[in-house]
């Protein structure tokens, strides 16, 4: 067990990092930042902050040695600094997990069980009419590494959309059938390094324009019942990985059951609910996983939770007087669009 009044590492200076920090703060820990963001509103609850690139090794040696343990806020690190750190000191999640290419990501998930849409990989002009024909249209085309919230992908709804689907993506990619589907949602576990784990109520997540919007409990019944093979899947994901923190799946709801969409390998967007709507939140209970503390109750603390992403717009005051409702805003800079604000969670007891 790593005790309070250790310093925990977070790469990475997202709001993601700022929450983590508060919670982490809640239990008696410190928390350092590493990041290059000329803003880091991770910085903003952290107890200590260092603006440098992930690949200054002399940087990472002062951070592995002024740090107890070290986790990430966002996945899209390059896997060689956080490689050298897990040499030096406990990095949960384990490096391993870092999902950042999404054809070695299909393939791991196909590997324990798990069913995504129809896909295949892209590397070429030649290589995408393969894969149309394989795949079909509707489909997406997706950058093979990186991307999230929309970016590095795009729709495709014929053929002939493949000259500018190429000319935008490039390669490499993945092509991926469109899944029809009435409902999204996610999977949100976390896992200690005992093994034990909890997991949280599957929220109905509703997106626009690749970004979620709302994320509501509890989930529609067609949610409800793929929800247990879903985490089955999940809880799988996080055995092989030998998995400590929080690790999110998204998935769709099919006509044969789930369907997996991507994971995330740290706290998620689809579970900022928790922080009211759950006895524990996901922020909490991946600092007691990535410590060793045990993991706390997931119990919904209301009868209806629906979180609201405000995205690209400063309209926040009216949640300011609403009953039930609970107003976090991440101190970031100018609204533009497509930029998460902050989000509204609203309670009904």
């Amino acid at each position: 067990m790593i005790p309070p009044g250790a310093t925990i590492g977070i790469l990475g200076g997202g709001q993601l990092g700022r929450m983590l920090g508060v919670a982490a703060a809640q239990l008696g820990y410190r928390t350092h930042v590493l990041a290059p963001d000329r803003e880091s509103v991770a910085a903003q609850t952290a107890s200590s902050l260092t603006r440098a690139d992930y690949h200054d090794r002399i940087v990472l040696a002062d951070f592995a040695a002024s740090c107890d343990v070290v986790t990430y806020e966002f996945e899209n690190i390059a896997l060689a600094p956080v490689e050298w750190l897990a040499q030096r000191v406990p990095v949960h999640p384990h490096p391993r997990a870092l999902a950042q290419e999404r054809i070695a990501e299909k393939r791991f998930v196909e590997s324990v069980g798990g069913h995504p849409a129809r896909w295949a990989a892209v590397d070429s002009r030649e290589t995408l009419a393969a894969a149309i024909d394989a795949v079909g249209t509707p489909a997406v085309l997706k950058t093979a590494r990186f991307g999230y919230d929309g970016k590095g992908q795009v729709k495709l709804a014929s053929a002939a959309d493949a000259d500018d689907a190429w000319a935008t993506i490039g390669g490499p990619a993945i092509l991926e059938a469109f899944v029809p589907f009435d409902h999204e949602f996610s999977i949100l576990i976390a896992r200690g390094a005992d093994g034990a784990c909890v997991r949280y109520d599957p929220p109905h997540n509703v997106h626009k324009e690749a970004i979620l919007r709302t994320s509501t409990l509890p989930a529609p019944a067609a949610v409800i019942a793929q929800a247990e093979e879903a985490t089955a899947l999940a809880l799988r994901i996080a055995e092989r990985l030998d998995y400590v923190g929080v690790l999110a799946c998204e998935f769709f709801v099919g006509a044969d059951g789930p369907v997996f969409n991507e994971m995330a390998p740290r706290v998620h967007n689809s579970g900022h609910w928790t922080i009211e709507g759950a006895e524990t939140s996901q922020f909490e209970n991946h600092i007691r996983a990535i410590c060793g503390l045990p993991l706390g109750s997931t119990a919904l603390t209301g009868s209806r939770v629906t979180m609201e992403n405000l995205i690209g717009e400063d309209a926040w005051q009216p949640a300011l007087g609403e009953p039930g409702a609970h107003l976090h805003l991440y101190g970031k800079g100018a609204a533009r669009a497509g930029r998460k604000m902050g989000h509204v969670t609203r309670v009904v007891r």
